[in-house]
């Protein structure tokens, strides 16, 4: 059989198996991202958000102001409760 990880856990998650199940021809494979390569998806995915087919918003579940909240957002994505979180830098 074949097995599929999708995603990333939250820190300090592991995945375990029992080294038989590999050694009798398992496979086990993972993706993080779906194949999403950044140099040639990111300039879709803005131009998508831009002509507002991709409802960007509606996925961000924590907003952080100034620079002094980038450890806080951190620490948010690294709990699991947050899905996307989003820090302002500059002038409101």
């Amino acid at each position: 059989g074949e097995s599929c990880v999708i995603g990333v856990a939250s820190a300090g998650h592991e995945l375990s198996t029992r080294p038989f199940q590999l050694v009798t021809g398992r496979v086990w494979k993972g993706t993080a991202f779906g194949g999403f390569k950044s140099r040639r998806d990111v300039p879709k995915l803005v131009q998508r958000s831009l002509d507002g087919e991709l409802p960007v918003d509606q996925y961000i579940t924590h907003r952080f102001d100034g620079v002094d909240a980038t450890n806080s957002a951190i620490d948010a994505l690294h709990s699991g409760c947050c899905l996307r979180a989003v820090v302002r830098y500059g002038p409101p």
